[in-house]
């Protein structure tokens, strides 16, 4: 599948993260050749506990994730991980194979609304399709990691701003994904609003 342009990626995007934690992110793009480099920084609040997780992420020209350095620090101390994907669905964490994320071409950053771009780009999706999209999913607090079941449907009409239905079988939970022409997400319901567009 030929993944289709996009207008440049802006060189920063920020969210404010309202509803299921109150707090902000930020990240910041540097296009590389051959893939993009995204650096950012999530501070937030989330049932009375703080935390403060840092990443930077390195996508191919297709926008597989290749590396994530996930760091992060709570109430109980810091915490650093480092997943490594080889673009075709296969990882480790801190150089440990994990096949249980075998099929996932995605890191999804629980603290970060921006993650929700990658397989959005990734897919190309035209309007009316639909696919599944695992992905490496690292929580907040403690920065642990897992499968996360997830699938897109793209529901607009072709227009400027996509909406995509979003499932996860994961967490039983679902919402509409607002986006960009750039591809970032606009809105997340629930959970965090673009600012700065």
């Amino acid at each position: 599948m030929t993944v289709p342009s996009r207008p440049d990626l802006p060189p920063f995007a920020a969210w404010r993260h309202q509803g299921a934690r109150d707090g902000f992110e930020v990240a910041f793009f540097e296009v590389l050749d051959g893939g993009v480099l995204v650096g950012g920084h999530t501070v937030a609040v989330e049932e009375g506990r703080p935390f403060s997780v840092g990443y930077a992420i390195e996508l191919d020209g297709a926008w597989h994730t290749r590396t994530a350095r996930v760091w992060g620090r709570g109430a109980d101390g810091e915490r650093t991980v480092v997943l490594a994907g080889d673009g075709e669905g296969r990882w480790s964490i801190d150089g440990v194979a994990v096949p249980e994320l075998d099929g996932c071409l995605d890191v999804d950053l629980e603290s970060s609304a921006l993650t929700n771009a990658f397989p959005m780009r990734r897919l190309g999706l035209a309007p009316g399709e639909a696919a599944e999209a695992p992905a490496a999913y690292v929580r907040a607090l403690d920065l642990g990691v897992g499968r996360l079941e997830q699938r897109y449907a793209r529901i607009d009409a072709g227009e400027e701003h996509q909406r995509y239905d979003y499932a996860s079988a994961t967490f039983d939970f679902r919402c509409q994904l607002g986006y960009d022409e750039s591809g970032l997400v606009l809105d997340y319901p629930g959970i965090a609003t673009r600012l700065i567009v």
